[in-house]
């Protein structure tokens, strides 16, 4: 094994392992991962959303503003051709709301559709992103690896095993029938699904194992693969002041304990990546902290 494969290695399963003390961020309380997998078990946008709001799916243990019950998360879906983009926003008083996360879809093909999902830097202190691992399905999609692959040329020459094919899952062929029109929900504050039942929060110690539990199947990452989502959410993107408010101290001590540093590495094979690797000292719930990185790699042209 080359000593540049242990080093990324090394990086990247540091950046997978999540701080048992959590970040005391919002995001703790709602996982990116979890949501992605009820999308893809959900048969259409409004299945996605009942699912979300449902006590039993375990994804969503926010309380934004600090009532005692978990958020309703409605689901607002945009769509330009073949790029949709269903936004997570969280009812958090009668005249304000919080975008929570925003799930990108593209379909590529005639059968090929990629998915990720983006955590809100409001939430998060940064911007998130999550997307099927290659568990998932069949990779057909070549792009910038990160990780230890990027220093396997083999396996990065292949091609394989890059992005997964989402065109399975049953709501994305649901929003892309021709006959589908884009969800936006019809709930308010003052206004709740009749089968909407509320439920306090569960204490981190009791939400952490299942926040944690969902990211077998899915992966961080560090690149918008669906650049023009990003063109259809900015002007709709929605953020709360009473959220920034409540959280901005956390928020800011979370963004400047990060430091980044960029190497180029080149390959015994001549070729060269462009590594970047960032630091952040997480500072916990009870007084500890500790540090975790994120090691990003690009192939230099």
């Amino acid at each position: 094994m080359k000593p540049l494969f242990v080093l990324a290695f090394i990086f990247t399963t540091a950046s997978l392992q999540a701080q048992d003390d959590g970040t005391g961020l919002p995001g703790d309380n709602f996982s990116l991962a979890g949501a992605l997998e009820l999308f893809k078990q959900a048969g259409s946008p409004e299945a996605f959303e009942k699912l979300l709001n449902t006590e039993d799916s375990k994804v969503n243990n926010l309380d934004l503003n600090g009532d005692g019950n978990t958020d309703y998360i409605r689901v607002i879906n945009k769509r330009d051709n073949n790029v949709q983009v269903f936004i997570l926003q969280a009812l958090v008083s009668e005249s304000e709301s919080q975008d929570i996360a925003v799930i990108e879809l593209e379909k590529t093909g005639s059968e090929n559709a990629i998915v990720q999902i983006t955590g809100d830097e409001d939430i998060y202190g940064e911007e998130v992103i999550v997307e099927p691992g290659d568990e998932e399905g069949r990779a057909y999609h070549k792009s910038n690896m990160r990780g230890p692959a990027a220093f396997d040329t083999e396996y990065f020459d292949s091609g394989a095993g890059i992005v997964v094919n989402v065109w399975a899952w049953p709501v994305v062929r649901f929003v892309f029938a021709p006959s589908y029109v884009v969800w936006v929900s019809p709930f308010r504050w003052t206004y709740r699904p009749v089968w909407y039942r509320p439920w306090r929060p569960l204490a981190w110690h009791v939400y952490r194992p299942v926040h944690y539990g969902w990211h077998r199947h899915y992966t961080v990452v560090h690149t918008h693969r669906i650049v023009h989502a990003r063109t259809i959410y900015r002007p709709v993107r929605v953020s709360s002041v009473t959220v920034r408010t409540r959280n901005q101290v956390a928020v800011n001590n979370y963004r400047v304990s990060r430091s980044t540093h960029t190497r180029t590495v080149t390959t015994s094979q001549g070729k060269k990546y462009q590594v970047t690797k960032r630091n952040t000292t997480v500072h916990g719930r009870h007084g500890g902290h500790a540090s975790r990185s994120t090691t990003t790699v690009r192939r230099k042209r």
